[in-house]
């Protein structure tokens, strides 16, 4: 019976979990989250950009057939990389946190699923699809440019890919999913609190 009331008087002696204020936790999400829609808000803005210039090279310049392949298979590429964008940036705005915590909580978890797929193997093809778009159409452009020229546009554009792929890559989404793993695990603390 003794080691029952030392065991009983250990886990009165725990600390208890803070509960959450539920308005603190909100604004916490929506700030975080405030975030994340800018950041896709602004790489949509710069993709529609990106694919409205293509697009103009493409229709106002004349090239030989193998410089409108490398074009368009950028397009496509770039097209179904914003597709999938504007499908993240509507998921999370679908919802606000304030009227439904459960709900947006559920959304956050398919953001959280749609942008695992992004960051694993659409963005390295997505990489090599752009890279072999700009190999294609380097082709016909750096023609009539020297071997130093080429060389150079050549090797800028390898290191710019490398580093997009190995470091930036890695960089961006760890730091996104960092900031959304806090905010599903506020809200899943927040919804805890009233089972």
């Amino acid at each position: 019976m003794k080691d029952f009331d030392h065991l009983m008087s250990v886990w009165q002696g725990q600390p208890k979990q803070d509960q959450l204020s539920v308005d603190e936790v909100l604004k916490q999400v929506k700030k975080g989250m405030r975030g994340i829609t800018n950041q896709l808000y602004w790489g949509i803005v710069a993709m529609v950009a990106v694919l409205g210039l293509t697009f103009i090279i493409t229709v106002f310049f004349a090239f030989q057939w193998l410089t409108y392949i490398g074009l368009l298979i950028m397009l496509i590429t770039m097209l179904l990389y914003a597709v999938l964008i504007v499908r993240n940036y509507r998921i999370l705005k679908k919802h606000d946190a304030t009227l439904n915590p459960n709900e947006y909580l559920q959304d956050l978890k398919e953001y959280q699923k749609n942008r695992a797929k992004i960051a694993g193997w659409f963005y390295y093809i997505f990489v090599m699809l752009i890279s072999l778009g700009l190999a294609l159409y380097f082709v016909e452009i750096l023609r009539n440019a020297s071997t130093a020229y080429r060389a150079a546009v050549y090797s800028f554009t390898i290191i710019w890919f490398l580093f997009l792929t190995l470091y930036y890559k890695k960089r961006i989404f760890k730091n996104e999913e960092e900031k959304l793993n806090l905010m599903i695990e506020r809200l899943e603390r927040l919804q805890g609190q009233f089972e």
